[in-house]
C-alpha cells in the first residue's frame, strides 16, 4: 500500500434519461474536450453501470476542489458543458469531493 500526493477526485454518478444513452456518450464525447482544456484538470473517466444501462459514474481529478467549483464552474466553457450535457439528467445528479487515503497495488 502507498499514499499519494494531494488531488481531488469528483464523484458525479449519473442517470440519464432512458433511450438516450447514444445521445449522451455522443455529447459527452465532445464535452470531455471542455472539460480537459481547464485549469486544474488531472483526468476523467466515465464508466456505464451494467446492470442499469441509463446509469452512469463520472469520475474526475483535479488539483483542487477550487479548480472544479470555482475555476471549471464559474467559467464560460462551463456554460456550454452544461447545455451539451445537463438535459440527460434525471434526477440532477449529486457532485461529491474526495481525498485519495490509500491506495493499494498488485503484489
Amino acid at each position: 500500500m502507498r499514499q499519494h500526493g494531494v488531488m481531488i477526485l469528483e464523484h458525479a454518478p449519473l442517470t440519464v434519461r432512458p433511450g438516450m444513452e447514444d445521445d449522451f456518450e455522443r455529447a459527452f464525447a465532445r464535452a470531455s474536450a471542455i472539460i480537459a482544456s481547464m485549469p486544474g484538470f488531472l483526468d476523467l473517466a466515465l464508466a456505464r453501470c451494467v446492470e442499469r444501462p441509463n446509469g452512469y459514474l463520472l469520475l474526475v481529478h483535479w488539483e483542487s476542489v477550487e479548480h472544479h467549483e470555482v475555476g471549471f464552474r464559474g467559467s464560460p466553457e462551463y456554460q456550454e458543458w452544461k447545455a451539451l450535457l445537463h438535459h440527460f439528467y434525471d434526477p440532477f445528479p449529486t457532485v461529491e469531493h474526495f481525498e485519495t487515503v490509500l491506495t493499494a497495488d498488485p503484489r
